[in-house]
């Protein structure tokens, strides 16, 4: 669990983590890319994220990406992700271990990750942006 609630707050709250489960508490940028890179699955439950940058970077690591199917998800992540209803552990479950248990599935989950994260860059951002305003004059 990088970034937080920390183990303490994640108890608190009533949960209880899987065993191995590690907190790493805030990590820099590139010991957050690091954990990207190696990680066998990233699993996304936000249920509010405004753009849904996590998944976009953690694709763009190559990490294979499992997201709620809520808020801006299914448009940033597409057929990038395995997308699960965001109210349903079990739901959460089955697409990790689907990822874990099919490396044929997580590979096409990395590679249409690279895809995706690659064509919302900051660069094709502007280029659609400076294409957008260029038709305005």
């Amino acid at each position: 669990m990088a970034g937080g609630p920390d183990e303490v707050n994640y108890r608190r709250a009533g949960w209880s983590p899987p065993p191995g489960t590690v907190f790493t508490g805030v990590v820099s940028d590139a010991e957050l890319r690091a954990l990207y890179a190696s990680a066998a699955v990233f699993v996304f439950p936000s249920l509010t994220e405004g753009f849904g940058l996590p998944p976009v970077e953690a694709m763009h690591c190559g990490a294979p990406v499992v997201a709620a199917r809520a808020g801006a998800m299914p448009e940033v992540c597409r057929d990038a992700a395995l997308l699960v209803d965001a109210g349903n552990p079990r739901a959460y479950r089955q697409a990790i271990e689907a990822v874990l248990g099919d490396s044929g599935l997580a590979g096409r989950l990395r590679c249409r990750g690279l895809e995706r994260a690659g064509r919302l860059s900051w660069n094709a951002a502007g280029e659609r942006l400076f294409e957008l305003v260029r038709q305005l004059a």
